[in-house]
């Protein structure tokens, strides 16, 4: 059953729950207004609601951030589109405010934090799939900064 924004999403939360979506995998990023921290969370399968009814209803978020794939021009693609349709997903089913964030690079930011931690042994090459919950924490750092700079 799905989270009801009075048993998941409570919209005077500051907690913030942020989405890196692929076809196959969602990475999730867990964050705070107050304290304008964002870290990784775990990566779910595409389409895996259960799982994240579970998590909005332990971290009862009051906002939602969504990473939006555009092409490099700023034009749409068809990610573009899924993830407008994820976005409306999460607004039917939690309430709350929901944001989206322009993710362009976010996946070669991602990468190169990854490859950062495994020279400081931080990660090994078995952790890669926690590479969609990094790109998250990296959406949620940039509505963070641009939410501090309103």
């Amino acid at each position: 059953m799905p989270a009801t924004p009075e048993s998941g999403a409570s919209a005077g939360s500051d907690s913030i729950l942020a989405f890196d979506c692929g076809t196959r995998l969602v990475g999730v990023a867990i964050g705070n207004r107050l304290t304008a921290s964002a870290r990784a969370l775990t990566v779910l399968p595409a389409g895996d609601w259960a799982r994240l009814d579970a998590l909005v209803a332990d971290w009862r978020p009051g906002h939602f951030v969504v990473g939006l794939p555009l092409a490099l021009d700023g034009g749409e693609q068809p990610m573009t589109r899924a993830a407008r349709a994820f976005a409306a997903e999460l607004q039917r089913r939690y309430g709350g405010a929901v944001h989206l964030v322009d993710e362009r690079h976010t996946s070669n930011e991602a990468a190169r934090r990854f490859a950062a931690q495994r020279a400081r042994g931080t990660a090994k090459r078995k952790d890669a799939a926690a590479i969609d919950a990094l790109a998250a924490q990296i959406i949620l750092e940039a509505w963070l900064a641009d939410a501090a700079g309103a």
